[in-house]
């Protein structure tokens, strides 16, 4: 049996990514050190890769 592309295991996360891409009960949100633009001082945002997303936890009690 093979891992299926694209699966939350088989992503690989930035610095600012709490999880992986996919993962229950996480979602896209804009990095906070670019702001969602993917550049810090005309190089690509280390935290999100360059994307301006991030992966984080939702909800929360």
């Amino acid at each position: 049996m093979c891992a299926i592309s694209g699966s939350p295991e088989d992503a690989e996360l930035n610095p600012g990514d709490q999880a992986a891409p996919g993962t229950p009960g996480t979602g896209e949100n804009l990095c906070p050190d670019c702001g969602g633009d993917g550049w810090l001082a005309g190089e690509a945002c280390a935290n999100c890769g360059g994307t301006g997303k991030v992966i984080t936890g939702i909800g929360g009690a």
